[in-house]
Parts: C-alpha cells; sequence; structure tokens
C-alpha cells in the first residue's frame, strides 16, 4: 500500500520504479483511470504491459460534453462500443457514433478514437476478466471506504498508526 498526499503520474511512476526495484519483474496488464501521463509512467517501468484505461472514467469525461438533453440518447448509442463482444465491433459502432454525434460532439468522438487501444485492451480476456479489468471502481470504492475511516482522524500519532488504522477497515472491507 502506498499513501501520498497527491496522486498524479510522477508519484505512479515513483510507485511503479519501487516495486520493480522489489522485485516484481512483469506486469501483464494495468488498469488505469485516465490521469495525464499515466499510461506513459507504466510503460517507461513496465514496457510489455497492456494498459486498459477505466472504460467508466471515460464515459463520465465524455458525457461533460454533451448537452443534458442529449445524454440519454447519447448514451445508448455509446453502450454499443463497451458493451461490445469483440474490438471489431466496438471499431464499428464508433464509427456509427462518429457519424451520428460527430459534428455536434467532435471532442468526445476524438476522445473515444485517440484512447480506444487503451479502452479496448479487455476484449482480449474472457467475459469475467473483463468484468474485472474494464473499470477502476473496486479500487476506487476500497478507497473511498478508507479515507472515510481516516479523514475524521485529523492526525496520527506516527505511521504506524495510520497503517494499523487502514489494515482494520481493510478487514471489514473484507467482510461485505
Amino acid at each position: 500500500m502506498y499513501i501520498s498526499e497527491s496522486e498524479g503520474a510522477n508519484f505512479w511512476l515513483s510507485v511503479l520504479t519501487d516495486l520493480n526495484n522489489r522485485g516484481l519483474n512483469d506486469v501483464l496488464i494495468a488498469c488505469a483511470d485516465n490521469l495525464k501521463d499515466f499510461t506513459e509512467a507504466i510503460l517507461s517501468v513496465y514496457p510489455k504491459a497492456q494498459v486498459q484505461k477505466c472504460i467508466v472514467h471515460q464515459i463520465r469525461n465524455s458525457l461533460k460534453y454533451v448537452a443534458s438533453k442529449d445524454q440519454k440518447e447519447f448514451m445508448r448509442d455509446l453502450k454499443p462500443i463497451y458493451r461490445a463482444t469483440t474490438k471489431e465491433l466496438a471499431e464499428d459502432a464508433l464509427l456509427v457514433l462518429e457519424e451520428k454525434w460527430g459534428e455536434k460532439y467532435p471532442v468526445v468522438i476524438e476522445s473515444w478514437q485517440n484512447n480506444l487501444e487503451e479502452l479496448s485492451q479487455y476484449f482480449q480476456y474472457t467475459e469475467p476478466i473483463r468484468k474485472i479489468i474494464y473499470t477502476t471502481n473496486a479500487v476506487e470504492g476500497f478507497h473511498r471506504q478508507v479515507i472515510k475511516v481516516t479523514k475524521t482522524k485529523g492526525a496520527f500519532t506516527s505511521d504506524m498508526a495510520l497503517l494499523k488504522l487502514v489494515y482494520l477497515a481493510t478487514m471489514n472491507i473484507q467482510k461485505k
């Protein structure tokens, strides 16, 4: 577990470098949010790793640029991309999305096109594995639970006190 006051690509680069130095020689797949330069940080330490960007983050970021009156319909048209059974079907669905919405929301379409390679790594895996790697929500849910426990404490007498609290929170989270 790594604890930091801020999150950024440089922080994660130091974490990945530390893991590598401690003996983690290879990573098959890294599931990441759309943090700027995170993919580059991963690949600089683990050049053979596949990077799967979080579909949910991509959708949230897309909806920021879609007018509220269009969001339901846009989401309906977006689903065939991330619910496709193959990468080829996802690419076809993206072309259909571009045809319909490309003029109105070019930034959104361009974002999906630019990130498609990293948004579609999960198509190489079976359905049960896909459910685990297409989003970072499980990890973020864990983080929310830990933050909920630690933010009410104000200050800790030592790093060990914080780690003990996080350990106990983890045990409670595992029960759920």
